[in-house]
């Protein structure tokens, strides 16, 4: 996908219940397969979305700080289950639960990423959609983006150990 990245417009993406998005990343992020409702729901053909980092459906709303917890998940070869707000290329935005999961080849090696994705229901976006707003005024707050992240990283930490719970615990009780 070429251009620059578009507005968000606040309308929700189609993107129906018992539908299921698939991806699967090399070790980098960058898309090697997408299924028809990712192409659907991102808005883009297989040829746009082929070889590109998955950050291409990332929504300005999405705290920073998630991402780099899911990477240090998943890059340790563990599994990640978490909620995020992705952006379609018209600008449409679409929530989803997702499962992030390493892909390894016979001696053991992460050879990239899978991910399935469904649509959480509204209640859940409604609990989730306070904190994020949240962590990203905690990012946005900071003149330096790796500090902002920091703070983030550091809120999130706050509000689970208030909890005594992991991200997966509280993403798997919302």
């Amino acid at each position: 996908m070429a251009g620059p990245r578009p507005t968000p417009t606040g309308r929700a993406s189609p993107f129906a219940e018992d539908e299921i998005i698939v991806t699967k990343t090399d070790p980098k992020g960058r898309i090697l397969y997408a299924n028809e409702t990712f192409l659907t729901v991102s808005r883009l053909t297989l040829a746009e979305a082929l070889g590109q980092p998955y950050s291409i459906v990332r929504h300005p709303d999405m705290p920073r700080c998630i991402f780099e917890m899911m990477w240090k998940t998943i890059g340790a070869g563990g599994e990640f289950f978490g909620y995020v707000k992705n952006m379609a290329t018209n600008g449409d935005h679409y929530w989803v639960v997702a499962h992030v999961t390493a892909s390894r080849n016979a001696a053991g090696t992460i050879t990239g990423f899978h991910s399935n994705r469904r649509k959480p229901d509204a209640a859940q976006i409604a609990r989730i959609e306070p904190l994020y707003q949240r962590l990203l005024a905690a990012e946005d707050a900071q003149a330096d983006r790796k500090a902002g992240q920091r703070r983030g990283a550091d809120l999130l930490d706050a509000f689970l150990a208030e909890r005594g719970i992991s991200y997966d615990q509280f993403a798997f009780s919302v």
